[in-house]
């Protein structure tokens, strides 16, 4: 168990300068530092049962380091119908630093409804590829590769987009930026195709 299990980071808002701005690469000194480890977990800690993915830029440091984790219990708040359209099966808690994705030639396109943890209180649909391909280090600064579909390619999206100072209101359908009460009282158990003709797709 790690010391830094409970502990909280404080997570940036929209408007805080260091989401705005690309993240700069970890150098391998560093990742092998005391107080990178130390980040990762409390980055960990901070995302336990909120969320299912954080960039460091979100916590207030220009860092390419994203944590993710989507445990089946927070799937279990999701129906299982929006699951299987979501591709969204549970992923394992694990670190990606200085990563680069790149899409798939042949992905197609699906749009769903995305929230972030520093745009509190908000939801929006918004479009991502299908399938991606990811490169990083992982914590230690071992380099891996992976495929990525669905719910953990539209993960991986996110947060690298973190990584290069956007956030998901530069991809977002407009007429669909809902409060996150609204999302949940009417729109949650919609069918998307639904949701996005009432919203007016556009």
């Amino acid at each position: 168990m790690s010391l830094s299990d409970g502990l909280k980071l404080r997570i940036e808002q929209a408007g805080a300068s260091v989401l705005h701005q690309p993240a700069r690469p970890v150098e391998p000194d560093a990742l092998r530092s005391a107080e990178l480890q130390q980040l990762i977990d409390l980055m960990f800690s901070t995302l336990h049962g909120i969320g299912v993915g954080l960039a460091a830029p979100q916590v207030g440091l220009g860092l390419q380091v994203v944590v993710i984790e989507d445990p089946a219990h927070l799937q279990g708040q999701v129906a299982p119908e929006l699951l299987r359209e979501q591709e969204r099966v549970p992923i394992a808690p694990h670190v990606l630093v200085n990563p680069t994705l790149r899409i798939e030639d042949d992905a197609d396109r699906a749009t769903f409804f995305e929230g972030c943890l520093s745009v509190d209180g908000y939801r929006a649909l918004v479009p991502r590829a299908r399938r991606v391909r990811v490169q990083a280090l992982d914590r230690f600064g071992a380099p891996f590769e992976r495929q990525a579909s669905g719910w953990y390619a539209r993960i991986l999206q996110h947060e690298l987009d973190h990584l290069a100072g956007r956030l998901y209101l530069e991809r977002m359908l407009p007429s669909s930026f809902i409060s996150a009460t609204s999302y949940s009282q009417h729109w949650s158990q919609l069918p998307v195709a639904e949701a996005r003709r009432l919203l007016g797709d556009r």
